[in-house]
């Protein structure tokens, strides 16, 4: 008994020691716990090599954020997409304990201020800063710099940063450009030196073409916000449109003899920016300035970078209710980890991390000292555009006269948010975009109608206004982009409200009813790049096509110059398939077919008549590498690929003795510099049949070389047939950045004349509204067809220097010319501009698939 009362004390006793025991290991547990929530590892610790001494490739700083995240209570990652090469994008959101659980609450409060969502405002919301860091790929050290700046916002020991996330929210995009980065990464840790060389002409600065500053098909996605052309811009803007920060800062570089430039921006500063918007600059820059001042730093404000062009990663931000501020510190990508500036001091990684670094943690501070005014001003931004009180205009009408084209543009406005409704049929009176004039009109139930009564106000306005007011002509970009003449579009915009419908009208029945019989073809319009998707779908099936040269009416119907006709005649390998083959091809297009039973038309050529020219399908190559400008290349790589479908051959400049000129049908020689594009072997090959499409400077280059018709146009100085005035030429020195202003042409749109009975303007109008970016003009040939033409008074909108003005008149702007049996095409203007001037697509696509047929 004794034993057994013995035994059981014992096992209490083992017992209790047990939980002693597993107490005591699992308070050390904890505090094992806080010690590794204080012990983060820094950047440096967690790559194995100190920051700034090497650059970081993409999926290694996904990894350390996916470390943080793993580690630290403080942060959330959402991925948002991935590159065209399959990179992922990904944000962090930094906030403290209580913020951290409930961002979804913060974003619909914040979205809420807008009067926008279904969420309610919430008590003491904080205010959201975004970071986004190497939107262009080979300014570099931003993404470098925001792996700093994370760690050192989720550092328990930092109370500086504690006390700025009690009221505010922090989003980070590590890398917008992943693509253009680790292309500029691959190419420069691969050739650095041991012991870096920091001369300038030393290969490891010297990156080749394209460069890593664009992505993968070659744009500048700083220049794409608004657009969302690129796949990049489509995927983030649908996250920070789902949130609308009250602060954004884009990191950039510039050269690398500058210093560092910050907010307070430079004129001209769009009439919509608020003054608290400007305001807040300011305090930005000069908290800014506090910690650079101590340190000794340079840099500069109020100078080249302005807040106009509304495409920006600082002005899209200010558009939508935000603080938006560019960044900018000196470097990019010919300074890697270390070069010498001209004044002899060398530049190195770690300094540019410590600058950008700088000003991020000092922006979140600054947001942090003027959350709660930083709201409320966000607030008043969207009040003030829902009662549209600035707006000069309060309604934008946009005629349905190509559906097509109202339809891309009702999708792009949409997609900024902005609202968009549909005509009710009415009188009204507005200024017509087209005339200049205001005129009355007719409102139809299918045009589009944007109110500037909505929330998204200021951006309609900005995106659609006729004359954009430059308060400065000395501004960094275009400075015309009115989306109707982007897109071809009639428009009126009226100082009245018109309310629209919200019922959207019928879409169009993809295939009409048809006639009984057997079809002897199908017939599909020429007007926009919907059907230049499906003239590409048919050839890509080899399915064999038409084009109608001259307008023609069947069945009651009257067709346009330039229309599609799938006829039996020569599809009969095809066989009985044809008929469903062409009409799932125009279903998956969105393309309306009228059905012929015969090719005796009521007026105009029967489908027999030389009169229906046939489209062969043409092999397509592009100029590529150094001579070609790699933006230019990138807009004719893209369009090819991503907008028509169709299959590019790719030729570098080096390599085009080794081209089997036979094989090619089409060559495209978009804007560059090249040393000797009217050679021999090419104007044989034209001679033989191939067709040149030349794009800008590819034009310039041609002009006035043997065998091309295209001559520059001489510009006739009047002083020297006038007295001229003695003191003309005293100029002041301070107006030295200015003296260049006369002869500038920043983006101006231009009123083009068409000939288009000529398959080059197949599908327009008389008329194109062309945005021109130089003073490249020529004279009419003599000996080709002169298609696109500028007379005297062309001019719609947008700034040009006096004298470039006057020397705008009387030439050619797109031409084309016979050789032997080929042709040559000459585009003065980019009609691909960036992708987001619409209009010019199928003009570029009569160049490629209609001229010389």
């Amino acid at each position: 008994m004794q034993t057994t009362v013995f035994l059981s004390r014992l096992f209490n006793y083992f017992r209790l020691m047990k939980r002693i025991l597993l107490g005591f290991l699992l308070l050390i547990g904890g505090f094992n716990l806080t010690y590794a929530q204080q012990k983060l590892q820094t950047p440096s610790e967690f790559l194995g090599y100190e920051l700034g001494t090497h650059f970081t490739l993409h999926y290694r700083v996904l990894e350390y954020y996916r470390y943080l995240a793993a580690n630290s209570k403080n942060v959330k990652l959402q991925s948002y997409g991935r590159t065209n090469e399959g990179r992922e994008l990904l944000v962090a959101f930094v906030a403290n304990d209580e913020n951290i659980g409930r961002l979804d609450e913060i974003r619909e409060s914040n979205l809420a201020q807008a009067g926008l969502g279904k969420g309610k405002v919430m008590a003491n919301q904080p205010a959201v800063v975004w970071l986004s860091y190497n939107v262009h790929g080979n300014e570099s050290v931003s993404t470098e710099a925001s792996m700093k700046t994370i760690y050192d916002l989720l550092d328990p020991t930092n109370t500086k940063t504690k006390a700025w996330l009690t009221n505010t929210i922090v989003v980070i995009d590590p890398c917008i450009n992943p693509d253009g980065r680790d292309r500029y990464v691959n190419f420069y840790n691969p050739v650095a030196t041991l012991m870096n060389d920091p001369k300038p002409y030393a290969r490891e600065h010297r990156e080749p073409w394209p460069g890593g500053r664009v992505n993968h098909y070659y744009f500048d996605l700083n220049r794409d916000w608004a657009w969302q052309t690129q796949i990049e811009t489509q995927q983030r803007l649908k996250l920070f449109n789902s949130w609308l920060p009250e602060v954004h800062v884009d990191f950039h570089e510039q050269s690398v003899n500058e210093p560092y430039y910050f907010a307070p921006a430079a004129a001209p500063f769009h009439k919509v920016i608020t003054p608290w918007q400007s305001e807040f600059q300011t305090i930005v820059g000069k908290n800014n300035a506090k910690y650079f001042d101590a340190k000794g730093w340079m840099y500069f404000t109020k100078e080249r970078f302005d807040l106009l062009y509304p495409s920006y990663g600082d002005t899209y931000p200010i558009y939508n209710g935000a603080i938006g501020m560019t960044f900018e510190q000196g470097g990019g990508g010919v300074a890697g980890l270390a070069i010498l500036n001209e004044e002899g001091d060398t530049l190195t990684l770690k300094d540019r991390i410590a600058h950008h670094y700088t000003t991020g943690l000092s922006t979140v501070e600054a947001t942090s000292q003027y959350a709660d005014k930083l709201i409320s001003e966000f607030k008043k931004f969207y009040d003030d555009g829902k009662n549209a009180v600035t707006s000069e205009y309060k309604t934008f009408v946009i005629k349905d006269d190509n559906a097509a084209m109202a339809n891309k543009l009702a999708g792009l406005l949409k997609r900024n948010g902005i609202e968009v409704s549909y005509g009710v049929s009415k009188s009204a009176s507005g200024f017509n975009y087209f005339t200049g004039k205001t005129e009355s009109f007719s409102i139809a139930p299918k045009d589009l109608i944007v109110t500037a009564y909505q929330p998204k106000s200021v951006l309609a306005r900005v995106l659609l206004e006729p004359r954009t007011f430059v308060a400065d002509s000395n501004t960094y970009d275009i400075t015309a982009w009115a989306l109707p003449y982007a897109y071809g579009l009639q428009a009126y915009a009226l100082k009245d409200e018109v309310k629209g419908s919200n019922a959207m009208p019928p879409p169009p029945t993809p295939i009409e009813p048809e006639l009984a019989g057997k079809a002897y073809a199908w017939v599909a319009e020429w007007k926009s790049l919907d059907d230049v998707k499906f003239l590409s779908a048919l050839l890509n099936k080899n399915i064999k096509v038409r084009y109608s040269e001259a307008p023609f009416e069947a069945n009651g119907k009257k067709f346009e110059a330039g229309s599609l006709i799938i006829a039996r005649t020569s599809n009969d390998a095809i066989g009985d398939k044809l008929e469903s083959l062409v009409k799932q091809i125009a279903q998956e297009n969105g393309e309306t077919l009228t059905k012929l039973t015969s090719g005796f038309v009521d007026k105009g050529s029967d489908l027999g008549s030389d009169k229906i020219r046939y489209i062969n399908k043409p092999t397509v190559a592009v100029l590529a590498g150094d001579e070609v400008s790699s933006g230019g290349f990138g807009e004719v790589w893209h369009f090819f690929e991503q907008q028509i479908g169709y299959p590019i051959t790719i030729i570098k400049t080096d390599d085009i003795n080794r081209v089997k000129w036979s094989d090619i049908d089409v060559l495209i020689a978009p804007d560059g510099y090249y040393r000797d594009l009217a050679n021999d072997k090419i104007k044989d090959w034209i001679s033989a049949g191939g067709k040149l499409i030349a794009i800008e400077g590819a034009v310039k280059k041609l002009a006035d070389s043997k065998g091309f018709s295209i001559k520059a146009k001489e510009n006739k100085d009047s002083s020297k047939t006038e007295t001229k005035n003695p003191y003309v030429d005293l100029k002041t020195y301070a107006d030295k950045d200015r003296a260049d202003l006369v002869n500038s042409i920043p983006g101006a749109i231009y009123k083009i004349d068409l000939d288009n009975t000529h398959p080059l303007a197949f599908g327009y109008p008389k008329y194109y509204y062309s945005l021109r970016l130089d003073g490249n003009l020529y004279n009419y040939m003599e000996d080709g067809w002169n298609v696109g033409t500028i007379k005297k008074s062309n001019y719609e909108t947008g700034f040009i220097g006096v004298q470039a003005k006057q020397k705008l008149k009387d030439g050619t702007l797109f031409g084309v010319q016979s050789m032997g049996r080929g042709t040559v095409v000459y585009l003065a203007d980019d009609p691909l501009f960036r992708s987001f001037w619409e209009n010019g697509k199928l003009l570029f696509s009569n160049a490629v698939f209609m001229v010389g047929n």
